[in-house]
């Protein structure tokens, strides 16, 4: 049944920074009970567009319009209590408390009450979000803990539910539980607005979807009338060539193992690292998945060298026992990491692009000779990167702080694949970013690849993995499975591994 009465609208909506305008004239609207998509790519315009209706940021112009009265929304408090909620791709949640803890530190005054454990269990239950409110959070899954957050929202019995990125770090199993929720939430007359990068999931979950392209609303339609490439197509402005993800298998004789690999915790909140083994040759990707904190973070510290004191002959390259190489001895031998984190992990915010260059590729004798920065090279180098991988940036050499996230991921990846690795080691390598910039990055991953240098890509996300692995592991509490021949293993069977069972 189509969804008639309007909750929220957005009439010309324009938000303008300097001299770059993120939202211009936006026009939007959602029904009350309807699931609709927000999709565009990085720099689109999704995340103003969001702040802007929950009161993180003011437009310049236009108009909010809430049950047909133009409002002005005065920060996330006052969104809240007109009935608009959000659950966002980074938890808010501490750890070391409980659930009940973490949601009554939450809740304003009138909502907190000596039964709110009831409560807690009367809203798990009717929409399915089981959960143990006496639980501490870090015992809990990634899934359960984005229970946490919507129980949270549902307490304050939201009109608008806005989710965004809400599947990027779930399993498929908790994927089809959470759309159950969703579907359970619009029948009571729930609004949800969906922000993914996922497009066959707006087609299965939503019932319309409005697309931003550079600040601009290009569209909005209904999504049974189309498919996963016309949303590309509309978001990026052009056809995207998915032959580009086509892989030619050429196996030298580069070569990685590990042997038998363990490594204590380091704290209550790390994971111990168990056993682990792998051999991957030169030409093949492995793809490594798992639901973020079973061990990814302490495998490739590792494999980077940020982590040494692992004993002799544990992890081998091309004939040299590189377990305890620091980071740039082992580049020396022609590895590159593209971390997880963009900003004061793989780049220095506060640096500029041909700086953020120099970090990694001072080894090279052309960057820097005899404690001279070579600043014309480095220069010449950041702006192939970013001309070459379709970094948009606001002008020459820019401060990293100033790009987007997918942006800045682009230029990171870049600059790692620039140097010709032999083995290029990627964790999470299009997190959060775009149609189009994730295509442009998986291409040269396969690109590299297909030249001979073994790639190891650590990701959450299953579709992402199927696409690009030659070989799939799955990692979870420190444990690695064993290498699955990418055609003789199903999503089922991986997403299963990846919540514990076997």
């Amino acid at each position: 049944m189509p969804h008639t009465e309007v909750l929220l609208s957005g009439e010309n909506i324009t938000k303008i920074f300097g001299d770059f305008k993120a939202n211009d004239n936006v026009n939007f609207s959602i029904s009350k009970g309807e699931i609709h998509a927000l999709l565009g790519e990085n720099g689109a315009g999704k995340s103003t567009f969001v702040k802007i209706i929950y009161g993180l940021l003011k437009p310049d112009s236009g108009n909010v319009i809430w049950k047909n009265e133009i409002i002005e929304i005065n920060g996330p408090k006052h969104a809240r209590e007109l009935g608009i909620g959000m659950v966002f791709q980074h938890f808010s949640l501490f750890e070391a408390l409980t659930v009940l803890e973490n949601i009554s530190l939450a809740l304003p005054e009138k909502n907190q009450s000596d039964d709110l454990e009831n409560r807690i269990e009367t809203i798990s239950n009717e929409y399915g979000l089981q959960i143990d409110p006496r639980s501490r959070v870090f015992n809990l899954s990634v899934g359960e803990q984005q229970r946490v957050e919507i129980i949270r929202c549902l307490l304050q019995n939201p009109e608008l539910l806005i989710m965004d990125e809400p599947t990027s770090v779930l399993t498929p199993q908790e994927i089809s539980k959470l759309f159950e929720v969703l579907e359970k939430l619009s029948k009571s007359g729930c609004s949800i607005l969906f922000i993914t990068h996922k497009l066959e999931e707006v087609r299965s979950l939503t019932s319309r979807a409005t697309i931003l392209r550079r600040g601009k609303n290009v569209s909005t339609v209904e999504t049974k009338d189309h498919t996963a490439k016309s949303f590309s197509q509309m978001m990026v402005g052009h056809e995207i060539n998915t032959n580009k993800y086509k892989k030619n298998k050429i196996e030298n004789e580069n070569l990685l193992t590990i042997n038998n690999l363990s490594r204590p915790a380091q704290n209550q909140f790390s994971v111990e690292l168990k056993d682990i083994n792998l051999s991957v040759r030169g030409g093949e990707i492995l793809g490594i998945a798992g639901i973020a904190g079973n061990g990814q973070g302490e495998l490739m510290e590792a494999l980077t060298g940020e982590y040494l004191s692992i004993e002799a002959d544990k992890i081998l390259f091309n004939g040299f026992d590189i377990s305890n190489f620091k980071p740039n001895e082992r580049r020396k031998l022609g590895i590159s990491f593209i971390p997880e984190e963009r900003i004061g992990h793989a780049t220095v915010s506060s640096f500029n692009l041909s700086e953020n260059f120099y970090l990694t590729d001072y080894i090279n004798d052309n960057s820097s000779n005899y404690g001279i920065i070579n600043t014309s090279f480095n220069n010449e180098n950041a702006s192939n990167i970013v001309n070459e991988y379709d970094v948009r940036v606001p002008h020459n050499n820019p401060l990293a702080s100033s790009l987007s996230g997918g942006n800045l991921q682009k230029f990171i990846v870049g600059r790692e694949i620039s140097r010709k690795p032999k083995l290029l080691v990627a964790s999470q390598p299009t997190w959060g970013v775009d149609v189009g910039a994730a295509l442009e990055i998986r291409s040269q991953i396969i690109k590299i690849a297909e030249q001979g240098a073994i790639v190891i890509i650590i990701s959450q996300d299953l579709d992402e993995i199927f696409l690009l692995s030659d070989l799939i592991s799955v990692i979870y509490n420190g444990n690695l499975s064993k290498q699955f021949n990418k055609e003789k293993v199903n999503l089922e069977k991986i997403g299963l591994l990846m919540g514990g069972s076997s």
